[in-house]
């Protein structure tokens, strides 16, 4: 098979990329200090994005809370898990923008009555509430756009395990106590690292050694195999959002 230039490229920069994140990871300040330097544009870019309009370094607040959030996406990334670094750090920086918004919106809240209405540089009088509700619907955008931006991810790595979205619905037990089982099998195999880590090498599910934990039979197993997949993902990945969905 013949390998472009470009892909090649890509892939070395890919690697060169997941050896400075481990370096870094392991405490080497001056590497950790590199990549900060290096992906300021791509921080900037995401803070932009997230809070739709143009952020600049060194004028607003969340380039700051983006800087720190993309500093924690580079101690909590796990290349295991289903996402490329960059995709991963956009999402630490939306979601802690989100966090910097709500905490707006709660300062606001606590303002007395008397305090609400105010006027604007031109005497125009207008209501903090306003603001507060405005604040609301854009963080229920933000919301909904990381949970997009989730599924998307979700989407794409069940496609790995041959399974998607649509043939979840069928896939599910009848029964809650089949669903509350097999929950239960999924969140046993995302809490062992020798289970995830034969779940995410094989694509498959260990069988003989979940018979042997968790006390159900192979045949139950095989048959719920890829619902409890799909569950197991979700734990294991970063899908803070969807992982409000499992009981």
């Amino acid at each position: 098979m013949m390998v472009f230039p470009f892909h090649r490229r890509r892939n070395a920069e890919e690697a060169d990329l997941g050896d400075l994140l481990a370096r870094a990871k392991a405490g080497d300040d001056g590497v950790r200090d590199q990549l900060l330097r290096k992906y300021i544009p791509f921080v900037a870019k995401s803070a932009s994005r997230a809070s739709s309009r143009f952020i600049s370094r060194g004028e607003d607040d969340e380039f700051s809370i983006a800087l720190a959030a993309f500093n924690e996406a580079i101690d909590r990334y796990d290349g295991n898990r289903g996402a490329s670094f960059l995709g991963f750090a956009d999402t630490v920086i939306r979601r802690r923008l989100i966090d910097y918004f709500r905490s707006r919106e709660n300062r606001v809240r606590d303002i007395p009555m008397a305090e609400l209405e105010t006027e604007d540089e031109e005497d125009h009088p207008y209501n903090k509430i306003e603001i507060q509700k405005s604040l609301e619907i854009y963080e229920t955008t933000q919301i909904e756009d990381a949970r997009r931006e989730e599924i998307e991810r979700y989407s794409a790595w069940l496609a790995e395990f041959g399974i998607s979205l649509e043939e979840l619905v069928e896939l599910s037990p009848k029964h809650a106590d089949a669903r509350w089982n097999a929950m239960q099998v999924a969140k046993v195999i995302a809490s062992r690292p020798t289970f995830s880590e034969y779940l995410l090498r094989k694509k498959s599910l260990p069988l003989k050694e979940l018979v042997d934990e968790v006390g159900v039979s192979r045949k139950t197993l095989e048959r719920q195999r890829k619902y409890i997949i799909a569950i197991a993902l979700v734990l294991i990945g970063d899908f803070e959002l969807l992982r409000e969905y499992i009981a």
